[in-house]
């Protein structure tokens, strides 16, 4: 039994939209699945990813009753099998594979107490000087909440080390005053304020460096350099990000291309959404996405596209955007949750970014996961305010899944394409666009007029209208009940 295929009620998409109606491979059962999850900005081992998947898909079994076994690659902690078994149908086998970057992110971690402060300094400046701050406040409140936190926290953290080093400075002040009072010494007051000042900074230091090396339970230093790591370059991809995201679609393409594949499916978890798009984009322009072989599918989780598009430099992330919207050959779904303050929710990453082709949109498919509906009442209240842990539930077991099974999806027998074909994106969908730039990367404000698109090359040349996507919508009709 699956609940996640229970879709009754809704009728084919209508024939404009050309990804609602699944290419013939999109119907036929799922025999061999090749899986790409890109996860987000996480210094941590990728095996955490593997014993995610195993620990969350055995509870959704037991939930919704999948049978399904998974088993280990040996001496690859990033790599994993599903086999999946239904009665009366063929058996389907899934292959995962997490594509790394978490070196690149402890390099950007590197630095100790004084680069997290660099960070927020840096981070504050870019985001407030260009704008995108304030565009960013009028499109989501939660991820901007999210985005202080790490920029209090700090504050905090350094005031109370100032007043720790205050009281320091005094208290040995006076300590070094008694002391010689009480010995009948007379200590040269350049020298004691030298030692009282000394103790001071010794302590105040002291306490930012626990502060630091107990991150994990603030997620303050670890939260600002993500942001930092995002405006690093206003929006460009640094260099060695982007030979990452290259290396990321030469991997796809090679599975594109094996023969008995019948669906390649990528997985981009928050600021690893970016990353899949870019990757899947280039994968296209370069025409290695062959028609009549295996599908090709993306799903984006927690998305924060806008942290970089809103960003003047980030032409790249947004003809990626542009192209990938009406892009042939691909069925792209977008889930999000407004119970996940650490994304954008059923923001658009297209639309808002001013991106909307004026010939209309195709993708994405703009979905809620509902977080209030699909865990039972209990485990949502204990949940609700574990920011980080909720940001994670998209790959994790649902009580009362509707419609949208992680494990289904990335292991059951149907293409993404089939199993959402006849779902329209949530009435709640965001689609105004919030920002649009010149072919230099100025920014233009909300209803600036037709957006020149970046240079030809870039796979998006086109004039781009933001003003005609404003009100956009996937074709289809709406989902009673859903979020």
């Amino acid at each position: 039994m699956r609940g996640s295929r229970e879709r009754k009620g809704h009728g084919p998409a209508p024939e404009t939209d050309p990804g609602a109606v699944p290419h013939p491979a999109a119907r036929a059962p799922v025999r061999r699945r090749r899986v790409f999850y890109i996860p987000g900005f996480d210094p941590f081992p990728i095996r955490r990813y593997r014993e995610l998947y195993r620990s969350e898909s055995a509870a959704q079994a037991r939930i919704s009753g999948h049978d399904l076994s998974m088993e280990g690659v040996p001496g690859a902690p990033g790599r994993w099998r599903v086999i999946w078994r239904e009665e009366g149908a063929p058996v389907t086998r899934s292959d995962f594979e997490v594509l790394e970057w978490s070196d690149i992110v402890r390099r950007r971690m590197e630095g100790g107490v004084l680069a997290g402060y660099r960070a927020l300094v840096t981070t504050l400046w870019r985001y407030v000087a260009s704008g995108a701050f304030f565009r960013l406040v009028g499109l989501r409140k939660g991820p901007i909440l999210a985005a202080l936190y790490p920029i209090v926290m700090l504050g905090a953290q350094l005031l109370l080390a100032v007043l720790a080093g205050g009281g320091l400075f005094f208290g040995v002040r006076w300590a070094i005053g008694a002391l010689g009072a009480a010995a009948g010494l007379s200590l040269p007051a350049f020298l004691a304020t030298g030692l009282a000042l000394a103790a001071a900074l010794a302590g105040a230091a002291g306490l930012l460096r626990w502060f630091w090396k107990h991150d994990g339970r603030f997620y303050a230093h670890y939260l600002m350099h993500d942001y930092a790591h995002t405006c690093s370059e206003a929006g460009r991809i640094p260099a060695d990000l982007e030979r990452r995201i290259d290396a990321f679609a030469d991997r796809i393409g090679r599975a594109l291309a094996e023969p008995d594949v019948d669906e390649v499916l990528v997985v981009g978890h928050s600021s690893g959404a970016h990353l899949a798009i870019s990757a899947i984009a280039r994968l296209l322009r370069q025409g290695r996405v062959p028609e009549g072989g295996a599908r090709l599918a993306l799903l984006t989780l927690g998305h924060v596209v806008p942290m970089v598009s809103f960003l003047p430099e980030a032409r790249q992330l947004r003809a990626d955007l542009a192209f990938l919207a009406r892009a042939e050959r691909l069925f792209w779904l977008d889930v999000t949750a407004p119970g996940d303050v650490c994304t954008f929710a059923l923001c658009d990453p297209v639309a808002v970014s001013g991106m909307a082709p004026p010939e209309g949109q195709i993708w994405p498919r703009v979905i809620s996961a509902a977080f209030s509906l699909t865990l039972a009442p209990e485990r949502w209240r204990k949940l609700k305010w574990r920011f980080f842990r909720l940001h994670f539930q998209y790959l994790c077991a649902f009580d009362r899944p509707r419609g949208y099974d992680y494990f289904a999806i990335t292991a059951g027998p149907e293409t993404l394409a089939a199993r959402f074909a006849g779902r329209p994106s949530s009435p709640s969908r965001i689609a105004t666009p919030r920002i649009s730039f010149d072919d230099g990367g100025a920014a233009r404000g909300k209803g600036a007029g037709p957006v020149v698109a970046p240079p030809a090359g870039t796979g998006a040349e086109t004039v781009l209208a933001p003003a005609a996507a404003a009100r956009a919508r996937a074709p289809g009709r709406p989902l009673g009940g859903q979020a």
